[in-house]
């Protein structure tokens, strides 16, 4: 459908920004989730990741973009973030205290709309996006949202495929559709329990950039397994990703992996199980290989639920994707957002995919 936002007859195009500044930071110290779990990814080191995120989505919807209004909420929830791309912004309301919460978001998001913004743009993960979906279906509005992807499980089709991408979108988009807001329980994944549940459909820019619903996976990859596992070589060290095709491979290498985390392995031991970064980088040798799926129907390799899979980790490896051959055909390219855009751009191009025992499929990664 048209947009009806006042970007449509040259006027200008007001946006509402906020940014959960919690959002991600339970990624890379293998938590998978930050919710209930902020006081012990700190513990374990962890940096918040949204902030810059938000930077690099804001940076480009102000280069893109011409006679953008930017509403915010003020630190942490976007108005820092906002001056240092660039922008004077219009901050709107502050949150309730230090610790912010999703009534803090839900708060943003319903003065962004009483003041009539034409596009909500927030910075975070599914749960993110669950509450400023909320606001929206108790109003029965249809203000177009818009998500930066910082979280560690993005299973909702209201993303930008990276943060550049969601202000490139944010700026340009003339056009909107509906979208699904999924989200999982994260006790459950961490138990290796995938159920996604809708929680709204919603409107949303309609672009190519914008990533879709992650799909769970499927069919036989035993063949493949097998093949990779009597392939491995002694004294390598294997960094192996989350996912049910991965985890076949772990099975035919003979222990039992954490089906949505990273365990690093060589010469028949299991050296660290459900890895954090700092596992992973503890555990490497001199020669190291990574194998990962790409997401069914994102086609991320990278940046989607295995942020443990940090850019220190990615320069010290090569590099194994695999998949079947059913997934593939869902994707029809692959992804990568690691969060250094130094080294996406080095990832970009084409690369072998193994889908069988001896069969590799050429794809490319965009």
């Amino acid at each position: 459908m048209a947009f009806a936002g006042a970007r449509q007859s040259g006027g200008m195009r007001t946006v509402g920004v906020v940014v959960n500044p919690i959002a991600g930071m339970g990624g890379r110290v293998g938590l998978k989730g930050t919710d209930g779990k902020v006081d012990e990814a700190r513990e374990r080191g962890a940096e918040p990741r949204a902030p810059e995120r938000a930077v690099a989505a804001l940076s480009a919807l102000r280069e893109y973009g011409d006679g953008i209004e930017l509403l915010v909420w003020d630190d942490p929830m976007g108005a820092a973030q906002a001056r240092d791309a660039g922008f004077d912004p219009v901050v709107v309301g502050e949150p309730s205290s230090d610790e912010t919460t999703s009534d803090d978001t839900r708060a943003a998001i319903a003065a962004f709309l009483d003041r009539g913004v034409d596009l909500l743009l927030f910075v975070g993960g599914d749960g993110t996006a669950v509450d400023v979906a909320s606001v929206l279906t108790d109003r029965d509005d249809e203000t177009p949202m818009l998500g930066v992807p910082a979280g560690v499980k993005v299973y909702s089709s209201v993303f930008g495929v990276s943060p550049r991408a969601a202000g490139q979108i944010a700026a340009t988009f003339s056009e909107t559709e509906e979208a699904e807001v999924n989200d999982i329980d994260e006790d459950e994944y961490r138990e290796g329990e995938v159920v996604t549940e809708l929680r709204a459909v919603v409107t949303v820019p309609r672009a190519e950039q914008r990533q879709s619903a992650k799909q769970l996976g499927g069919g036989s990859v035993e063949s493949l397994a097998e093949a990779v596992a009597d392939g491995v070589r002694d004294g390598v060290t294997y960094v192996l990703g989350p996912g049910s095709t991965v985890g076949a491979i772990k099975t035919a290498l003979g222990f039992d992996g954490t089906a949505l985390g990273v365990d690093v392995w060589r010469d028949g031991e299991v050296l660290a199980r459900d890895a954090s970064e700092n596992d992973i980088l503890d555990a490497l040798g001199e020669e190291n290989v990574i194998v990962v799926s790409p997401i069914g129907g994102q086609g991320f390799v990278f940046g989607r639920g295995n942020q443990q899979l940090s850019p220190a980790v990615i320069e010290q490896c090569d590099i194994e994707v695999v998949a079947s051959r059913r997934k593939l055909d869902g994707i029809g390219t692959l992804r990568v957002d690691t969060g250094d855009s130094d080294l996406d751009e080095q990832l970009r191009g084409w690369r072998k995919v193994r889908v069988g025992a001896f069969e590799r499929r050429l794809m490319e990664v965009v």
